[in-house]
């Protein structure tokens, strides 16, 4: 009889749709679990995933993280479409919804929750028998929606509100809201940091009613893909172990400013980026 090996306790807990990205050069893995799992990973920590995707998703390149994933006949599809007036997404196929059922109970008391939703695949009320020590957020996924075609756009996240209260830190995106001031400084309010990533140009953060900038060093960018999931996963970290919110953006930021060297999830950060960054702000 094949034993079964219980679960053990993960110190970074993600849950969220993995994808398929369709590329130029083919398709490959990515989603915020993936980029932000193994961030966290680079970063020494214990990582699960809870996640939905079709069984014939390759996830060989997270060897060493456990990973829970919820049947579905599809793994969530992304097309990323890149021309003059930025990037233009597609959703090709949607996995199945996640519940927080599905979580087994020895990780909803990780140390850092992070909630990745990437097409509506989450509910954002979080049950109470989840007690993490920080929950992170990145709400992108409850933030768009798409046409019959797959077309994505930018949408309003009505249930935020609740969520947002609850939440250690909140990471967006500019491009998620629109580029919408009113729903940025909305978001500062309900939540108690909010970090604002703006591609090339670094990040602003929101505390305490104060905010800051955190300029991008200038990089030779070679593919952005993931960019803010890295930011998001060190930014949370490094949040956890400072309570330092300006600290954790500066490393966050020079972090993943490395990343964009690097295509897909090459661009997790090494060693010697991870050193380099601490440097940087210690």
């Amino acid at each position: 009889m094949l034993e079964l090996i219980p679960l053990q306790p993960v110190d970074y807990l993600v849950i969220g749709h993995a994808t398929q990205d369709i590329t130029p050069a083919g398709l490959r893995l990515g989603g915020t679990v993936a980029f932000s799992a193994l961030t966290a990973r680079a970063l020494g920590l214990r990582v699960g995933i809870v996640t939905a995707a079709a069984p014939d998703l390759s996830l060989d390149v997270l060897d060493g993280i456990t990973v829970v994933s919820v049947p579905s006949e599809h793994t969530t599809t992304y097309e990323n479409i890149y021309g003059k007036e930025g990037r233009k997404q597609v959703l090709h196929h949607q996995a199945a919804r996640i519940s927080y059922e599905s979580v087994p109970d020895i990780w909803r008391s990780a140390s850092i929750l992070h909630l990745g939703p990437l097409a509506q695949e989450l509910d954002a009320q979080l049950p109470k028998s989840f007690t993490p020590s920080l929950l992170g957020v990145t709400p992108q996924g409850w933030m768009r929606t798409w046409d019959a075609q797959g077309h994505v756009s930018p949408c309003k996240w009505e249930s935020a509100e609740m969520l947002l209260s609850q939440a250690g830190a909140t990471a967006i995106s500019r491009e998620d809201v629109g580029g919408d001031e009113e729903v940025i400084e909305n978001m500062a309010h309900q939540t108690r940091v909010l970090a604002v990533t703006e591609g090339e140009a670094g990040a602003v953060l929101y505390w305490n009613g104060d905010r800051r900038r955190f300029p991008a060093p200038k990089m030779n960018e070679v593919d952005s893909t993931g960019a803010g999931d890295i930011f998001a996963a060190a930014f949370f970290i490094r949040l956890f172990t400072t309570r330092d919110p300006w600290e954790a953006g500066r490393f966050a930021t020079q972090l993943a400013a490395r990343s964009v060297l690097r295509v897909g999830l090459n661009g997790i950060p090494t060693q010697k980026e991870v050193n380099e960054c601490l440097m940087e702000v210690i």
